[in-house]
């Protein structure tokens, strides 16, 4: 049984028609990859061990450069720093000693024994002379002229040691104690540079901005050296990962602009290429469908702006395009 032919509606399919055409010549719509956002996390540490006296950030928080994290109990490296500090000083004033010579009490002896063997020396020298003219008129033997002489020679080389003992005790220590000391001192500087440092160790900042990702002991802890305390995210260490097929990364080159969209995240979020990888795999069980998962695919990773980098998380499923 034939039906009949509703011309209106015919009519109205057909005027279709060309408009359906000129949609399927449009420009075709680029392709999509899938990926997800994954971060190079910061994990700080102090390169000692201690009980975490305090913890200055939470999770979650946004923070600047320089900005204090946590601090470990230092009474220990205190101290160190403090004995060093006095090493130092001790070291430092033994070798202002050898540089000064004699103290001035010290001088002052040598002085007043020089003072007295240069009195002995005139009364010396005039009892000789009476000597000596009381031995012309034949009044002395030549033997008390002799001794007269001698007691005058004897005190005149008193007042030459004197005068050479005070010169001497003006005068620093020897060249090689010096160096000696100057070494004492250089090596006790050192030790509280070295001291220092672990103190200083002790109270650990951030050296960038960033995310605090997590934060793993909490107050009154131990913490071994060298364990992380706090991870942190940086927007720099921000990335893009996806897949492309093999038939498209013979085409991709490094720096290549991208546009990356995700739930929530608003407008499309430009990046550039940054790493292609030259090893195919298979498809990942992340963007497993049964489409593609017979295919080869290569990783490739780009980085967004540190603008637009926060509006990305770790782990977010993406999908890319590219420009």
């Amino acid at each position: 049984m034939s039906h009949p032919i509703n011309l209106p509606r015919l009519a109205r399919s057909l005027a279709l028609l060309p408009a359906l055409w000129l949609a399927g010549c449009g420009k075709p719509t680029p392709p999509t990859y899938q990926g997800y956002a994954e971060g190079e996390f910061v994990y700080v540490a102090s390169p000692l061990a201690g009980r975490l006296d305090h913890l200055w950030v939470r999770r979650g928080q946004t923070i600047g450069n320089h900005t204090p994290l946590f601090a470990l109990e230092a009474a220990d490296e205190l101290a160190a720093q403090q004995q060093a500090q006095q090493q130092l000083q001790a070291a430092q004033a033994q070798l202002a000693d050898l540089r000064l010579g004699k103290r001035p009490a010290e001088l002052a002896v040598v002085r007043a024994q020089l003072a007295q063997a240069r009195a002995n020396a005139r009364q010396a020298d005039l009892q000789y002379r009476r000597d000596a003219g009381q031995f012309k008129l034949g009044g002395i033997s030549q033997a008390q002229l002799e001794a007269s002489r001698a007691v005058q020679l004897a005190d005149d080389a008193k007042v030459r040691e004197l005068g050479s003992q005070l010169a001497v005790a003006r005068l620093p220590a020897r060249a090689d104690q010096i160096r000696a000391q100057t070494a004492q001192v250089a090596a006790a500087r050192a030790a509280l540079a070295q001291a220092t440092w672990k103190l200083d160790q002790k109270t650990v900042g951030t050296t960038q901005a960033g995310l605090v990702f997590d934060t793993l002991y909490r107050v009154g802890e131990w913490v071994p050296a060298g364990s992380p305390v706090v991870s942190l995210l940086p927007p720099g260490n921000i990335k893009i990962r996806f897949f492309v097929p093999e038939s498209v990364v013979g085409a991709l080159r490094i720096g290549r602009a991208i546009a990356v969209h995700c739930d929530g995240c608003g407008a499309a979020i430009p990046a550039r290429l940054t790493y292609i990888s030259t090893e195919a795999e298979y498809t990942p069980p992340v963007i497993y469908s049964n489409e593609t998962r017979a295919k080869l695919v290569f990783m490739v990773e780009a980085r967004p702006d540190k603008t637009d980098a926060p509006r990305l998380h770790p782990g977010q499923p993406l999908e890319v395009t590219l420009r």
